[in-house]
């Protein structure tokens, strides 16, 4: 019985290069023996519901997108039981593709969908945060909102620099929360200007601490809190520690848990894997080990 493979792309995504290597992607997969349906995404969370309403159809999901369309696919993966769940095959053509740099999934789309022929399927854990999934980070604080701030056209026209100088833009308005962490019979209370629960090597394009790169299916994630400097020297301190991957000053704090809590008496602004997710006082965040199958 012939194998069945949907494909779905964002056309707009990254430089919308997806376009010049659409014909060696369908190749491929013709090649290894699936008979492939396709599906451009129409708008925002599209992917999500297609794939959602075909998934028990098919052997294989790829897409082809940035990170926004990797969280919808694994999303609507996981509408179905474990039994129902096929493996993914994720091409990267966003502008940054964190999750992608941090599988060594090459971002030359012919390259990356030869995988179909000499990949195997790994298996993923899975951030839940406020029941709500997450594939790779849950952020909050200084330039978490660059993201889903920065337009489409700018990250097109530059793509990875457009997040640079947006960020750039932020520095004059951080403003440092006052939050409860709790995690492994631990409480930490502090004044910080950002916090990461992340499943990556790489956030924003920028790599995390050398000390601390991940394993996708330990079922820990990797926290980084950065606390509010006092001065224009801390700040200095905290930008060369970031630019080093050393993260050595007293404004880090970094570890590794499966469960982690953030109180606040004030609503703050998170990110979902660069997408808005959502203004909460309480935030409790979990992992979901070996969620779902990937193609490595």
């Amino acid at each position: 019985m012939e194998k069945k493979l949907l494909f779905v792309y964002n056309p707009i995504s990254g430089k919308a290069q997806v376009k010049n290597s659409l014909n060696d992607i369908l190749n491929n997969y013709t090649k290894a023996g699936y008979l492939v349906s396709v599906h451009p995404t129409q708008s925002k969370l599209d992917g999500y519901e297609y794939i959602k309403s075909h998934i028990t159809k098919y052997d294989l999901i790829s897409v082809c997108g940035g990170d926004g369309m990797l969280n919808e696919t694994v999303n609507a993966l996981m509408c179905v039981g474990d039994d129902f769940r096929p493996p993914l095959l994720f091409l990267p053509g966003g502008s940054t593709n964190d999750f992608a740099s941090t599988l060594k999934i090459p971002t030359n789309l012919k390259k990356a969908s030869e995988k179909i022929s000499n990949g195997k399927p790994v298996f993923c854990d899975l951030g839940n945060f406020n029941s709500k999934n997450f594939v790779y980070v849950a952020a909050f604080g200084a330039f978490t909102s660059v993201s889903y701030d920065t337009s489409q056209d700018l990250k097109n026209k530059f793509g990875h620099l457009a997040y640079v100088v947006s960020g750039i833009k932020e520095l004059t308005s951080i403003k440092p929360h006052r939050v409860r962490v709790k995690y492994d019979d631990k409480v930490i209370e502090d004044d910080f200007i950002y916090g990461m629960v992340s499943n990556s090597d790489q956030i924003g394009g920028f790599k995390t601490a050398k000390d601390m790169r991940c394993s996708i299916n330990d079922g820990e994630f990797e926290v980084v809190l950065i606390k509010n400097p006092k001065n224009a020297l801390g700040y200095q301190i905290v930008l060369s520690d970031l630019v080093t991957q050393n993260y050595i000053s007293e404004y880090f704090i970094t570890f590794k848990t499966s469960k982690i809590t953030f109180e606040s008496d004030d609503e703050i602004s998170w990110t979902l894997d660069g997408e808005f997710g959502g203004k909460e006082k309480t935030a409790e965040i979990n992992i979901i080990e070996k969620a779902f199958s990937i193609i490595l």
